[in-house]
């Protein structure tokens, strides 16, 4: 089976224009061999993100896109070119994290089938791949464990401490949780990039704010052990023993732990492992040709907004 960045990059080779066909999983538009966008069944697209988020209404948008396309939406003024190249740029990237690791599929290619947005801007192949490789490596270095991603969000029902700071994202990730939605249904609901949903979740993991997975799930892998001893087996989560809880509560309410000593400490079923050393960051990407604005300029400030979010 030929691996689809491969395909991708022999689609370039030839200058082709067209829409590869992943099955239900999603679409990737190209112009003359360089992607122009990305559709993913999985994540929110270009719409849905400027809907859900109050810039348009969806009756508004499909009448665009009907009549005048990317071209019309512009020069009407409902939103800046900025503003749209920021949210297509989110919307491809979230398409590529998890269109391009699938397999067994049989893409069909479509030559001179075009997004409705048109070729606006323009994506490396290889700079795609080398994002996603980086966004992989920091989502495992915030919570090991990927788990999390495609299990329904359920905030614990407590603090682990006297307060907690969210942000922005986390907040709206808390909120939204119903106890049935997985981060990337949430990420539709509240028209979210399904990336920064993913951060914000991870980031709720590792501060032992999610409760631990249903045991009707396979185990929950809390990360790889360090060192050359170290047990590789998965490891399930426990919940922390009643008896420490309760000694837990009792002095975080003011009181004194009962028997000598200090006080134990509840282990959190989603205790962040020690921090990996040996991780090396990627290189930011992807590097993009044939755009008169800078949008390398706009993949950095994008990665920065996602570290504050």
């Amino acid at each position: 089976m030929t691996r689809l960045d491969a395909l991708l990059g022999g689609l370039a080779r030839e200058r082709s224009t067209g829409a590869l066909r992943l099955g239900r999983n999603g679409t990737i538009f190209l112009h003359d061999g360089r992607v122009t966008y990305m559709e993913c069944a999985q994540t929110p697209g270009v719409e849905r993100l400027l809907t859900a988020r109050g810039r348009m209404t969806e009756a508004a948008l499909r009448g665009l896109q009907a009549d005048g396309g990317c071209a019309r939406l512009l020069e009407e003024g409902a939103l800046t070119p900025g503003e749209l190249q920021f949210a297509v740029l989110g919307a491809v990237l979230d398409a590529a994290f998890f269109l391009l690791p699938i397999s067994g599929t049989r893409p069909k290619f479509r030559p001179g089938e075009r997004h409705w947005l048109g070729g606006q801007w323009f994506f490396d192949v290889a700079g795609l791949v080398r994002e996603c490789a980086r966004r992989r490596a920091h989502l495992a270095d915030i919570w090991p464990s990927a788990e999390v991603d495609t299990l329904p969000v359920r905030p614990v029902p407590w603090l682990p401490g006297h307060g907690v700071t969210l942000t922005r994202v986390q907040w709206e990730v808390i909120v939204g949780a119903d106890q049935k939605a997985t981060p990337l249904e949430l990420s539709k609901q509240l028209g979210r990039s399904g990336y920064a949903v993913l951060l914000a979740v991870r980031r709720l993991a590792a501060a032992g704010l999610l409760t631990p997975p249903d045991p009707s799930h396979t185990a929950f892998l809390a990360g790889p052990g360090r060192g050359a001893a170290a047990d590789k087996r998965p490891r399930h989560a426990e919940p922390a023993d009643a008896a420490e809880s309760a000694e837990s509560d009792e002095v975080a309410d003011g009181g004194e732990a009962s028997g000598a000593g200090l006080p134990k400490r509840a282990r959190h079923p989603y205790e962040r492992p020690p921090h990996d050393p040996g991780a090396v960051a990627q290189p930011l990407g992807p590097p993009v040709t044939g755009d008169p604005t800078d949008l390398a300029l706009l993949m950095r400030l994008k990665k920065a907004l996602e570290e504050l979010a």
